[in-house]
């Protein structure tokens, strides 16, 4: 199979109102002021305990020095706590931050909060999942249509563009779960009449969890040629229940962002690839966001952060090396 890499189309929106290049609008001037402001912004992310999030914080942690603001990031323990991240971003608004960045688990949970930051003037930044309200100024985010798309037209190669198929996800009230799945399952009902998805479930983004849910698609499903794992902990989940069953080499699985299991999985050829998303991007992104929104600069409603799919052939290039995270 020949690795490919995709920067997704920008949207209408995104080419609209052009930023500069990573890192470059927090010059010494903007930092200067900042650092007089004394700002502080806040990051409520989706989750904590996979390495994806500690990718975004790092990225956030460099823009935050640049800049010279104060952030915090935090999240739930695990990216099922829709209520524990409600009441994070409360207790993040009752600090009187100048400006919030936000990654919602549930679109919809989070508007009435958000509504408040919007009338005591607290700009709001999505990054990673966005909010289904007009009320941040952008959301720095993957194009998780295209690359769940992309992920589907990967997996037609590799299973010879027949067969079954299942997904596991994280869940169906994130941004992320729901571009990711229909991205995938759009794709292959467009384009590939000759494969069957014959199940899609949601581990939550916990691993085990995941684990169990693949393992009874594959026990009722003996003819399944390949798996989509739409997060890190999906992934992992498939990848285990396919060891653990002996199915090494039988099913094509395809992940989505990195993380140690699958980058050695990918490397000894137990998966086929995974896409990855620029975490370290996102985070900064959305700090250099919030800076730039306070400085009443003019702001894309998306600001694409791009994706690529590697697989064992690509992954330690110049151009896919620096966004996978162990």
């Amino acid at each position: 199979m020949v690795a490919q890499d995709a920067e997704p189309e920008a949207t209408p929106e995104a080419t609209e109102v052009p930023i500069p290049p990573r890192g470059e609008f927090c010059t010494e001037e903007v930092r200067q002021q900042m650092q007089e402001q004394e700002v502080y912004i806040p990051l409520i992310s989706k989750g904590f305990q996979h390495q994806f999030w500690q990718a975004v914080r790092l990225g956030a942690e460099q823009a935050a020095e640049d800049c010279g603001v104060e952030i915090t990031f935090e999240g739930p323990e695990t990216e099922s706590m829709v209520d524990r991240q409600i009441e994070m971003l409360q207790t993040a608004l009752d600090r009187g931050p100048d400006a919030i960045a936000f990654a919602a688990l549930d679109s919809q949970a989070a508007v009435p909060l958000l509504e408040r930051a919007a009338a005591e003037g607290i700009p709001v930044i999505g990054f990673d999942s966005g909010v289904e309200s007009d009320i941040p100024v952008t959301t720095a985010a993957t194009d998780n249509v295209a690359a769940a798309a992309l992920a589907a037209d990967m997996m037609a190669e590799a299973i010879g563009g027949a067969g079954q198929v299942a997904v596991i996800a994280h869940d169906q009230t994130s941004r992320t779960g729901i571009d990711r799945v229909e991205g995938f399952v759009n794709r292959i009902e467009e384009a590939y009449p000759d494969i069957e998805i014959v199940d899609i479930q949601y581990g939550g983004g916990d691993h085990l969890r995941s684990t169990d849910l693949a393992k009874a698609i594959i026990l009722a499903h003996p003819d399944l040629k390949g798996f989509f794992g739409a997060n890190e902990g999906s992934a992992i989940g498939v990848l285990n229940a396919v060891t653990e069953l002996g199915m090494e080499g039988k099913i094509v699985i395809i992940g989505y962002d990195s993380g140690t299991q699958q980058l050695e999985a990918i490397r000894s050829g137990v998966m086929a690839g995974a896409i990855t998303q620029d975490p370290i991007g996102i985070g900064y992104r959305a700090v250099e966001a919030a800076v730039m929104a306070l400085l009443g600069e003019e702001l894309p409603e998306t600001i694409d952060t791009g994706f690529h799919y590697f697989t064992a052939e690509n992954m330690d290039s110049e151009e896919i090396a620096p966004l996978l995270y162990e």
